[in-house]
C-alpha cells in the first residue's frame, strides 16, 4: 500500500533572538496604546476585548524605530517562508503593507478569521505571560468534510482538524493569509502583547 500526503498547510515559527529589540518593541507598543485615542474609541465601539491599532494607525514603522527594525527582520523571514512554499515570485516582491499592535488582558480573544488581500500573515509575540491565549489554526478543508467520522484520541497532530500553538516572547509565526485562525481567551490579567502583520505582492 502507498499513502501520498498532499496539499500541506505550513506554519513557519522563528525567534527574533534579539532581546534589545524585544524590549524596545514592548515600550513602543505601550507608547502607541497610550496615545491612540481613535484606536481605543474603535475598540470600545466594536467590543474588542483589549486594544488594537488595526483600525486606527497604518504608519507604525514611522512612529518608532523598533517597528522599522522589526519590519526589516520580518522581510527576511517572509522571504524564507516564500522559499519554503516554493513560490515563484518572478519580478514581484513581498511587501509588508500593514502592521498593528494587539494588547489583550484576561478574557481577551480574537474570533476566527482570515486576512484577505494578503499572501502572508503573521504575528510577532512581544510579551506572553503564563495563561495567555494560544493561537488556534483550522484545517482549511473543514467546510468540505461533511460526514467525516471523528478522529481517534491518539491521532497525530498533522491529522487533527485544529492545531494550537503556545508562542513564547520573541516568536514570530507566519502562515498563508487564507488560513483561518483565532486567539483563544486569555486566562491571566497580565497583558499579552503582539504585533501582527500582512504581506502582499508588489511590482
Amino acid at each position: 500500500m502507498t499513502l501520498t500526503t498532499l496539499f500541506p498547510t505550513r506554519i513557519q515559527r522563528q525567534n527574533l533572538s534579539n532581546v534589545v529589540l524585544l524590549e524596545d518593541l514592548e515600550s513602543a507598543c505601550w507608547m502607541i496604546e497610550d496615545g491612540d485615542t481613535a484606536g481605543h474609541d474603535w475598540c470600545e465601539r466594536e467590543g474588542y476585548p483589549g486594544y488594537t491599532s488595526y483600525a486606527s494607525l497604518d504608519d507604525l514603522a514611522q512612529r518608532a524605530p523598533a517597528f522599522s527594525d522589526l519590519v526589516s527582520q520580518l522581510d527576511e523571514f517572509a522571504l524564507a517562508f516564500a522559499a519554503a512554499l516554493h513560490w515563484d515570485l518572478g519580478t514581484a516582491r513581498l511587501k509588508c503593507d500593514s502592521l498593528w499592535v494587539n494588547i489583550l488582558g484576561e478574557g481577551g480573544h480574537h474570533s476566527g478569521h482570515i486576512h484577505p488581500n494578503s499572501v502572508i500573515s503573521g504575528t510577532c509575540y512581544v510579551a506572553v505571560p503564563d495563561g495567555a491565549g494560544r493561537i488556534k489554526f483550522e484545517d482549511p478543508r473543514l467546510p468540505m468534510m461533511m460526514a467525516a467520522p471523528p478522529l481517534k484520541p491518539d491521532a497525530p497532530d498533522e491529522a487533527r482538524r485544529f492545531h494550537y500553538v503556545s508562542p513564547q516572547a520573541g516568536d514570530v509565526l507566519m502562515w498563508e493569509s487564507w488560513l483561518r485562525h483565532e486567539v483563544m481567551p486569555s486566562q491571566t490579567e497580565d497583558p499579552r502583547i503582539s504585533v501582527s502583520f500582512n504581506y502582499s505582492l508588489a511590482d
